[in-house]
């Protein structure tokens, strides 16, 4: 070792450090405050913030129900809009998809192909390709104000599941 420690505090000081003394205190860990701080931060309980005027208060208890962007909450519907009284809110629900089915291009070259090997070629056109695109809409009113939401319709089965949901969200608008 030809060099100085960078780490030592004076001149002439070769070699490793020295182990810290009791007087020593090692810096803050991860997740642990520093010394003196107030203890805020990840991993501690955290003082709920004063409330804003006009900001939306949060609803106690877990979510009922939730459909796209729209929230159940005990007597509360939450929207990124703000919150609607569940009682006397109106659902509707419109479906805006469509299936459509055609045979597929690998069908249909397959069909060509083995048609001229033997006459059994044809069953490949009986091949269906069913696609389903387009959205579920999704809408509430409720005291004035009104929210839809756009729900992605991913097969046929997409609507009749949003429909059972909506029909509860009304039969708990009733109560």
């Amino acid at each position: 070792m030809t060099e100085q420690n960078p780490y030592q505090s004076g001149a002439g000081d070769w070699g490793p450090g020295h182990p810290p003394g009791p007087s020593d205190t090692p810096p803050p860990g991860y997740g642990y405050p520093a010394p003196g701080a107030p203890a805020q931060g990840y991993g501690f309980p955290q003082q709920p913030a004063a409330p804003v005027a006009g900001a939306p208060v949060p609803v106690g208890g877990a979510p009922v129900l939730a459909i796209g962007d729209i929230t159940v909450m005990g007597d509360q519907i939450i929207t990124p809009a703000g919150q609607l009284p569940l009682r006397g809110a109106i659902w509707n629900a419109t479906d805006m998809s469509h299936t459509e089915e055609k045979i597929p291009t690998h069908a249909i070259v397959l069909a060509i192909v083995f048609f001229l090997f033997c006459l059994l070629g044809l069953l490949f056109l009986l091949m269906k390709e069913r696609k389903t695109t387009g959205y579920i809409q999704v809408t509430v009113t409720s005291a004035g104000r009104h929210h839809q939401t756009m729900i992605p319709a991913h097969g046929p089965e997409t609507f009749p599941a949003i429909m059972g949901q909506v029909n509860y969200a009304r039969s708990l608008s009733s109560m």
